[in-house]
């Protein structure tokens, strides 16, 4: 949560924040700023809202400098106020520091410097940063070792960055949550998230927990807590800037959902031979699982969805798999041993309870296997094997393309741990499952071009709440579908697996309550039931199946997806009810991109 960005060798340095600042809106939009060091001082502009507000309180001629930080916030210490929006500093202005994270002990340190007559101005934990500096600074320090001895001195989880008066550099460092430099033509950018500088850079060097950046307009330096040097490896991120943007789309969230089947097959590239029934993936060989007993799948939000999806595909392939929500992984009684495979599913990498859970795991002597989509997330560097999605960057807090890409790695991974493990049961259709996912970004495409979900989203705007049923694979998939629709429309929804609708649930219908039925796979069946159950209380009934016409009496509305393997209809469906939130939320004027209270990125537990 929370967004850094950093520039040091620009001589348009305001502008190039706030380009940086509205790219990485999505990781927190309650307030922003920035603060440039111009030769004369700190000059530090900051408001409550989103980055727009920035804008407008920049003077017509912004202050000229080559160095500068940002920041756009999600709050957790205090309200989104003009007082609390980073960048902070110390009472005199001769420090700016912007920070994600929490700094656990920040009650102690304030009151240690109000003793000594440091007077705050905010409700932060940040602030307490800047004031430490400052007070090393009085006693001596050169400004490197004042930001060392501030940092030995925080305990919690933090990105930080500050500049200091007089100094042309950026001082920066982690612990628990990311941060990346990236490397220009005579210039060099700091920030929480590649998307941030993508269109000036793609040569980035990921900062690890514990180190401490010197940025500065001849290089940068990498160094330990004690000041000792830290060699670095650079990378390259093979994303396109164009990606990042919004292009003819007036949301990023459906541009994310358009661009599902080149997303798809980006995740397939390489992976799969449909001629000859054959799966590769990254290097994990054939025999790679093979002294593996149980698979525990960890994740949040979205990525938990997904890893349900994978967890039940796992299941029928006779391993014994569960899906676990991260942050109550290390708290559950499951037994994690050596023959433990723990696979983290996160789209970011960075997901803060996603890699305590990593954690967990590994410290019980588990192996992990991450599922993500960022090259250089702290996931990747810490699990030890990964494999990406390939998604490419995705912008709308609400994540789309994200989840389907995530449940085809998943499905891909599950062939491989079938065949490698000793109750594994690789399934005798593999090659029929194989050809529909060389069929699937066709099959997304068209539901994409003929779906009618703008009109069934449209006609149900005035309900009181939206239930969402499936059952088996199309569970995930409600689920998901009722969580889409919440985090984007602010409406009422729930999700049951359709044969709980009658033990409780039921009591909810009315005929301003429609229930979406995912109807798919060999228990289809069965949730018509239930659907019908629900229709003669009144409930109007949204069908997502591939048989609408055979159906016809039961749906008031219909959302056809195509024919296909019975393991991919589920991310058929899910488009359709993707599409419902969208137009939904458009109808009612939502903030579709940047919806309240959420962040993309959660990077606090």
């Amino acid at each position: 949560m929370c967004g850094i960005i950093g520039c040091v060798g620009t001589d348009e340095t305001v502008p190039t924040l706030m380009d940086g600042l509205s790219n990485l809106e999505y990781r927190g939009y309650d307030s922003a700023g920035v603060a440039v060091q111009n030769g004369k001082g700190i000059a530090t502009f900051k408001r409550s809202g989103k980055v727009a507000e920035v804008r407008k309180a920049l003077p017509e001629s912004p202050p000229s400098g080559t160095v500068g930080i940002g920041h756009t916030r999600w709050s957790t210490h205090g309200p989104p106020t003009d007082q609390n929006a980073h960048p902070h500093t110390d009472p005199e202005s001769r420090v700016a520091v912007v920070h994600n994270g929490v700094i656990e002990n920040y009650d102690t340190l304030r009151a240690e410097l109000e003793a000594t007559g440091n007077t705050f101005v905010s409700d932060t934990d940040t602030e307490v940063i800047p004031h430490l500096v400052a007070h090393y600074l009085d006693q001596g320090d050169d400004h490197e070792t004042a930001f060392r001895r501030t940092l030995d001195r925080l305990d919690g989880s933090y990105a930080v960055a500050a500049i200091i008066d007089g100094d042309d550099t950026i001082y920066c460092a982690r612990h628990g949550t990311p941060l990346v430099v990236g490397i220009g033509d005579g210039s060099y950018f700091l920030a929480s998230d590649v998307p941030a500088f993508l269109e000036r850079t793609s040569e980035v060097v990921y900062l690890e927990d514990g180190e401490i950046a010197r940025i500065e307009p001849d290089g940068f330096s990498m160094m330990d807590v004690h000041g000792d040097p830290i060699e670095t490896e650079i990378e390259h991120i093979d994303w396109d800037p164009k990606d990042t943007g919004k292009g003819a789309y007036d949301h990023y969230m459906l541009k994310e959902i358009d661009t599902q089947p080149t997303a798809l097959k980006k995740t397939l590239e390489g992976r799969i031979e449909p001629e000859t029934g054959t799966v590769s993936l990254d290097g994990l060989d054939p025999g790679h699982f093979e002294e593996f007993e149980q698979v525990d799948l960890v994740a949040c939000g979205t990525s938990y969805h997904a890893a349900l999806y994978g967890a039940k595909i796992l299941q029928e392939a006779g391993i014994e798999a569960q899906a676990h929500r991260a942050s109550e992984y290390g708290t559950s009684s499951q037994l994690v041993s050596e023959s433990t495979l723990a696979i983290p599913v996160t789209q970011s990498g960075e997901t803060a309870d996603t890699l305590s859970a990593m954690a967990d795991a590994a410290e019980a002597g588990a192996t992990t296997v991450a599922v993500t989509n960022v090259m250089g997330s702290t996931v990747a560097r810490q699990a030890d094997e990964t494999v990406f999605i390939r998604a490419g960057p995705e912008i709308g807090v609400a994540a789309t393309k994200t989840f389907s890409s995530q449940v085809v790695t998943l499905l891909l991974l599950a062939r491989r741990l079938a065949e490698d493990m000793d109750d594994g049961e690789p399934r005798e259709d593999f090659d029929e499952v194989l050809a529909a996912l060389d069929r699937l970004p066709d099959d997304i495409q068209h539901v994409l071009e003929s779906s009618d979900a703008r009109s069934v989203a449209h006609k149900h705007i005035d309900s009181d709440a939206f239930l969402f049923i499936g059952r088996h694979l199309a569970f995930p998939v409600a689920k998901e579908g009722a969580l889409k629709f919440k985090e984007i429309t602010y409406e009422h929804a729930e999700s049951f697996t359709s044969g709980r609708l009658k033990h409780g649930p039921l009591a909810l219908v009315t005929p301003s309550t429609p229930i979406f039925a995912v109807a798919t796979g060999e228990v289809r069946s069965k949730t018509l039931t239930n659907a019908t159950e629900a229709k003669s209380r009144g409930a109007p009934i949204v069908l997502v199946t591939d048989d609408c016409d055979a159906n016809a009496d039961l749906g008031d509305y219909h959302l056809e997806i195509p024919e296909t393997h019975e393991l991919l209809e589920g991310l058929l469906a899910n488009v359709q009810l993707q599409l419902v939130s969208y137009y939904a939320a458009n109808r009612l004027d939502r903030e579709i991109d940047k919806p309240r209270n959420l962040a993309k990125s959660v990077t606090v537990e």
